[in-house]
């Protein structure tokens, strides 16, 4: 977390009261921003109101509401401002007040507002286009670029306690640049007297170009940040990556005198002219014809036709006349020969050589095992039992019937299992009836004892 330096020199008040000015930050919500600290910068408001008093403004801005403040923040005004205020902004900047304004992707275009009348006067323009990364790495969306490589000052490396590579490699410290998301961002036009202090990267469109630009006033004491992305601090992303480094390193710039820029990076810094690329889909929409230049067009332009090549005369005409007497044929009208149809095809002859003929493919014959179709009933039976468990109870039924003959006996619609043991129930309940006598040739005593006196009595009266 950032702490305040108390230094004198930064601390001046406009109207004498230093104690009020350096623990205020005005939020400014007369614009309809995008992000107030009620909506979108509640992360800031909380990491910020134990050294800071926070207010917010939703009046007109005017000089005597922000001569108060140590710091005023826009975060993506949507509203157009009148030119007293920014009169008021530009007499606040000089008197040593400190600006921190932020916008986002299409610029001034999508915000519908005019910052830019007043940010060209320090030398900056926010461009009408965003920030897109050429590979997905981390994040999912385009427009969130993940920028490793944008510090183009190395004072911000060093103030965000980051080693710059090349000066200190001496204590050890191995640590990288500074790493920051970028989301829904557009890029800066930065020329003197301000400074660009970050660009797009080398994996982004547009490529190395300015996404946030320091600027200091006139007088020394009045200070500038303009960032092109209002998302970069909000509360889905402040936590992402070292975007609350970030945030520090700005509002150490904007209230302290500890962030001297490099004199070196800042003359010239690392950043690429900015390319505009045509959009493919839009012309291939409006499609004009390519004109090629040619010679002056004479007055008489008839004479630019050559027809030569084709051209349409008589002058051969007696000619062909004359052809008919010298090849004595008739001169009339040629008339229609009628075809004749007597031999529509023509004649057979025989052929020298046999015509050779594809083979006849083998015949397709099923196969059938033999031990299936020859085995015995009780074969089969056996078979099936062996095949079969107790889940496959009707299936099995159903194959004993066909086996037994029972299937064929059955209606269509009847030859499920309950139907065929109903039927050779019923079977075996009929030759039950019909083989009652079968019992009596069971050995018993009495039986056999009448039986044989029966036998006897018959006898008898067979001798008399």
């Amino acid at each position: 977390m950032w702490e305040y330096n108390e230094n004198p020199a930064s601390l001046q008040n406009f109207d004498g009261d230093p104690e009020g000015q350096k623990t205020t930050l005005l939020f400014d919500a007369s614009k309809r921003e995008l992000f107030t600290p009620n909506s979108g910068f509640k992360t800031i408001h909380r990491r910020l109101r134990s050294t800071w008093k926070i207010n917010v403004n939703r009046d007109e801005i005017t000089f005597d509401r922000i001569a108060q403040a140590r710091l005023l923040i826009f975060g993506g005004p949507r509203e157009k401002f009148t030119a007293p205020e920014f009169d008021a902004m530009r007499s606040y900047l000089n008197a040593g007040g400190s600006i921190l304004l932020m916008v986002g992707e299409g610029g001034e275009v999508k915000f519908d507002t005019n910052v830019n009348f007043l940010l060209e006067e320090c030398g900056i323009m926010i461009n009408n286009d965003s920030v897109v990364r050429t590979v997905y790495y981390k994040y999912f969306h385009p427009k969130e670029v993940l920028v490793s490589g944008g510090v183009l000052n190395r004072e911000i490396n060093r103030v965000a306690g980051k080693v710059v590579p090349g000066q200190m490699e001496a204590e050890g410290d191995n640590q990288q640049s500074l790493t920051f998301v970028y989301p829904f961002g557009a890029t800066l036009s930065v020329q003197k007297p301000s400074v660009a202090v970050l660009s797009s990267g080398t994996v982004s469109l547009p490529l190395n170009r300015p996404v946030c630009a320091f600027h200091t006033s006139t007088s020394g004491r009045g200070r500038l940040v303009v960032i092109g992305s209002c998302h970069i601090f909000s509360d889905q992303y402040i936590d992402k990556e070292e975007n609350s480094k970030l945030l520090d390193v700005v509002l150490q710039f904007l209230t302290t005198n500890d962030v001297r820029l490099n004199t070196i990076d800042a003359e010239d810094p690392e950043i690429s002219d900015y390319h505009f690329i045509p959009d493919s889909s839009r012309l291939a929409d409006r499609l004009r014809v390519c004109l090629q230049e040619g010679d002056e067009v004479p007055r008489d332009f008839t004479t630019l036709f050559d027809t030569s090549p084709y051209q349409l005369d008589v002058s051969s005409l007696p000619d062909a006349i004359k052809a008919y007497d010298e090849m004595r044929v008739k001169h009339e009208p040629l008339s229609l020969i009628q075809p004749q149809f007597e031999t529509p095809l023509p004649p057979l002859s025989p052929a020298v050589i046999p015509p050779i003929f594809r083979e006849l493919a083998s015949p397709s014959l099923d196969l059938f095992d033999l031990d299936e179709h020859f085995s015995s009933e009780k074969v089969r039976l056996a078979q099936i039992t062996n095949k079969c468990s107790d889940d496959d109870l009707e299936y099995y039924v159903r194959e004993c019937g066909d086996i037994l003959g029972v299937t064929g006996k059955l209606a269509p619609d009847c030859q499920d299992a309950k139907h065929m043991l109903e039927y050779v129930f019923a079977q075996v309940v009929e030759f039950k009836k019909m083989n009652q006598d079968i019992d009596l040739d069971i050995p018993d005593p009495v039986v056999t004892d009448r039986r044989q006196a029966l036998m006897t009595q018959v006898a008898g009266e067979s001798t008399v």
